[in-house]
């Protein structure tokens, strides 16, 4: 009988060690410091890290985004900033290469790009955009003492661009020599240097450059009007359900034009 009473105390001893053990969270993967990834934290997969809106720019794009006494700055991080402030979320801003920032979209490396990608049938392939937060062009810059204005008279001519870049695209239609670089800034230096003969670069960009000292002069009319998004991972509808929310708000109460006017003196989210 003693045997019988000692058996099922064992029993039951055993039975409740695993009751508690079922009972225990696992401990959480990945994650910075172990902190549990957005999905299980929050039970949301919108951000890659809880409670941290990161996204992407190239740093190399005044004055959308670029370096400032060490910061990085620019119409589009402060975009960013307000969308992330808004949801809720920790602001990370990030520079990467132009050309490998919809791929780190894509793999899910970055929450969003914010980073003045134009709107195009391949991107939307590889990723989503939320509504357009501004409206710009593709346009010809040339030395002052240059009479290239046209598409058609890029043949024979050396055309600079962005690698990655709408502008590579349209200036392949027209030229095999082309010359990339990481950055447009970088490219239209370079023209200004007496390299190449022409650089295709957004039109906002390049008057920026213009009214900062380079000598360099917009030719011709303008090649395109585009609509540029920020982009998100296909699928996140959560992430891109907020963002168009953040975006509507912030033209609603003027926080969108105020920024606009801080760096190109008008609305371009409009027709200029």
């Amino acid at each position: 009988m003693k045997k019988t009473i000692n058996g099922i105390s064992v029993m039951l001893l055993t039975m409740t060690l695993l009751i508690a053990g079922c009972g225990q969270s696992p401990a959480p993967a990945g994650g910075d410091g172990g902190q549990a990834p957005a999905a299980a934290a929050g039970g949301s997969s919108m951000t890659k890290e809880a409670g941290v809106f990161t996204y992407a720019a190239s740093g190399e794009y005044q004055p959308f985004s670029y370096f400032k006494d060490g910061q990085l700055t620019g119409f589009d991080i402060e975009i960013g900033e307000e969308i992330a402030k808004r949801l809720g979320l920790e602001p990370k801003a990030v520079t990467s290469p132009f050309s490998g920032i919809i791929a780190g979209v894509k793999e899910g490396r970055y929450d969003a790009a914010i980073a003045s990608h134009a709107i195009t049938d391949e991107r939307k392939q590889q990723v989503d955009f939320a509504d357009p937060y501004y409206l710009s062009g593709g346009q010809l810059f040339t030395r002052p003492d240059s009479d290239v204005s046209t598409l058609e008279a890029l043949k024979g001519k050396e055309v600079a661009v962005a690698l990655g870049t709408t502008h590579e695209k349209m200036a392949r239609e027209y030229t095999d020599n082309i010359k990339t670089y990481d950055s447009d800034v970088t490219a239209m230096r370079a023209l200004e240097q007496g390299k190449h003969d022409v650089v295709i670069t957004d039109s906002v960009v390049g008057e920026i450059a213009i009214q900062q000292g380079l000598k360099i002069k917009k030719s011709g009319a303008a090649l395109t009007e585009v609509q540029h998004g920020i982009a998100v991972r296909k699928g996140n509808e959560e992430l891109l359900k907020k963002i168009n929310e953040a975006l509507k708000q912030m033209h609603e109460d003027g926080t969108y034009v105020k920024l606009s006017e801080k760096y190109f003196q008008r609305d371009i989210s409009k027709k200029d």
